[in-house]
């Protein structure tokens, strides 16, 4: 369920103002929302509106409770009935804007900038704009109204890193660094100014100062991928590579189990010489970077070749799965080829001397295919051949 936040009943509260003929118990609707009863909620205040569409307290609780029931299309229903009635009412302008935010940007700028109109001295209309445009890679724009943001509030952290994240996008990393570096002289623990530290160190190719904020971060417990990931780089960049391989164990214990992870750890072992631990740590992205169901996929493109009597197309096929996934079947089906279609016994018997080293047949079909190369394409029964 969601959680309520504190200025959403402020918002509630704007309505009973504007409260007209229909008399409800507004004590029974907070208790609703408090206890986030928003089925009872809606079921209590349409009965009570009955026909009667204009009461902006009830229309504004009945949004409300839709939205916060994820009911979003009614929410926009009844906020739309607020803002035509009074299209200066700023909680229904606000939901709007934010239903619109997911659907069309063109009509939540609209709506965003009358709140702004409103209400021009609010910073956070400002970043709601930012955000907006910025969702539409305009970020010139968005540049813009996060700068007028932070010029009302910069000790929102919300506006300062809006706007050093936006700067780090346009490569102005001095100004970026001067706005987080005032932001961690206020708070030096603050986890989304610290990741922006790191970024920006990173692509500004600075990555000795990525270095202390990426420590803090991990002594904070915070296991942000993009954050982690560039000071494993930043180490491996400055030649750091015992490092390098702690922070990737610390990602990898931190369910991180990604497969960059595992072959940036493998570099930087290659780098210290034990080559054994990097090919390990090699051979797991491997299994990770290939689909197990990628095996399927290549015994029926094998299938589909020979179906086309594409013979040595169909075997290309087989051992790409097996030098993919192992399974001794699919030298068998080379084997297969070669003896049957491809008449090429030297190859037939490469194949399947191999298969019989492999292979632990399960199904009583498999038990048949490997009784039958052992029989015929042993090598003892080849040597027996020859001398007779």
């Amino acid at each position: 369920m969601k959680i309520i936040p504190f200025f959403s009943f402020t918002f509630l509260l704007i309505y009973h103002i504007n409260a007209q003929s229909i008399t409800i118990d507004k004590n029974q609707v907070m208790d609703f929302f408090q206890n986030q009863q928003f089925e009872e909620a809606i079921s209590y205040l349409e009965h009570v509106a009955g026909n009667d569409s204009s009461n902006l307290e009830v229309l504004g609780f009945l949004g409300y409770a839709n939205y916060m029931n994820d009911n979003i299309k009614v929410s926009e229903k009844y906020y739309q009935r607020v803002f035509d009635i009074d299209s200066n009412n700023i909680p229904a302008i606000q939901y709007l804007a934010t239903i619109k935010s997911r659907m069309n940007t063109e009509d939540a700028k609209m709506l965003t900038r009358r709140l702004i109109n409103l209400q021009p001295d609010k910073d956070s209309w400002y970043r709601k704009m930012a955000e907006l445009f910025r969702g539409g890679n305009q970020k010139d724009s968005a540049l813009s109204y996060y700068s007028h943001a932070y010029q009302l509030s910069p000790n929102d952290y919300r506006n300062g890193t809006g706007l050093a994240d936006i700067l780090i996008d346009k490569k102005n990393f001095s100004n970026a660094d001067s706005i987080i570096d005032k932001g961690l002289i206020k708070d030096s623990l603050s986890i989304p100014y610290l990741k922006l530290r790191i970024r920006s160190a990173y692509e500004a190719k600075n990555y000795q100062n990525a270095l202390s904020p990426g420590e803090k971060l991990m002594r904070l417990d915070e296991p942000s991928l993009s954050a982690l990931t560039q000071i494993v780089l930043s180490y491996y960049n400055l030649e750091m590579y015992n490092d390098c391989i702690r922070v990737c164990e610390y990602m990898l214990h931190s369910d991180l189990d990604i497969e960059a992870i595992y072959y940036y750890e493998a570099k930087a072992w290659a780098k210290l010489k034990d080559f054994a631990k990097s090919n390990e740590l090699l051979q797991t992205c491997l299994a990770k970077a290939i689909s197990k169901t990628a095996e399927m996929y290549y015994y029926n493109l094998g299938e589909n070749q020979e179906a086309l009597k594409q013979f040595k197309k169909a075997v290309s096929q087989y051992d790409t799965a097996y030098y993919l996934f192992k399974n001794p079947v699919m030298k068998y089906n080379c084997g297969r080829i070669y003896e049957s279609n491809l008449k090429n016994e030297k190859l037939a018997q490469k194949y399947y001397t191999a298969y019989l080293a492999l292979a632990k047949p399960q199904s009583p079909n498999e038990k048949k295919a490997y009784e039958y190369v052992r029989e015929r394409w042993s090598k003892k029964k080849l040597k027996s051949a020859t001398i007779k």
